[in-house]
């Protein structure tokens, strides 16, 4: 028996109300170009908008003109979506709250997570939407993913609870001196000013 290996995200495809609000919402709040659009193929009744949040993956919503938005909380039992979160820039992150305040959307506030921060809001069909961005960026060639690995393994060698700027700042060290070569016999730290 082997694995079907996966090797990211295709898409996601949500359920939405009408074509007009889908559209106000992903490109006119979260700046997803709306690329293109066609009958939802398996049901002729809905369209079918795609979106690209940012890393030209899709987004995409089946709307229908008669489904009307409904704010009230998806549900979160077993088996459905809880939330999405998007990667956002720090500079982008620090302007959220007050834009999204300007439109009069309710969020969570600035929540720490430890290796990112986050915001929360709903979109107008009560799906929870995060706003995250890293509080580190990765070494070349490495993945944001690689360093969460190697901090994770920290983090819990370390006996602590949550991944912190410690951690992440000695994943970082640890990857680079895996994926470096150097010319020195001796890579530990030193202090040339002792």
């Amino acid at each position: 028996m082997q694995k079907i290996q996966t090797q990211g995200v295709h898409h996601i495809t949500l359920t939405g109300a009408d074509r007009q609000t889908s559209i106000d919402f992903w490109e006119g709040v979260l700046g997803m170009p709306f690329l293109f659009e066609q009958p939802n193929l398996d049901n002729a009744d809905e369209s079918h908008l795609y979106f690209d949040p940012g890393d030209g993956r899709l987004i995409t919503i089946f709307t229908h003109e008669e489904r009307k938005p409904d704010r009230r909380r998806t549900p979160t039992e077993p088996g459905c979506v809880h939330h999405l979160a998007f990667i956002v820039s720090k500079a982008t992150w620090n302007q959220a709250e007050a834009r999204l305040e300007a439109r009069g959307i309710g969020h969570s506030g600035p929540k720490d997570r430890g290796f990112m921060d986050s915001l929360y809001f709903k979109d107008p069909l009560g799906l929870l939407i995060e706003l995250a961005a890293y509080k580190f960026e990765p070494p070349a060639g490495c993945t944001h993913a690689e360093v969460l690995a190697e901090a994770h393994r920290l983090r819990v060698a370390a006996g602590d609870e949550a991944i912190a700027d410690e951690h992440l700042a000695d994943a970082i060290e640890a990857l680079v001196e895996r994926r470096s070569a150097t010319l020195s016999d001796d890579r530990s730290a030193k202090n040339p000013y002792a």
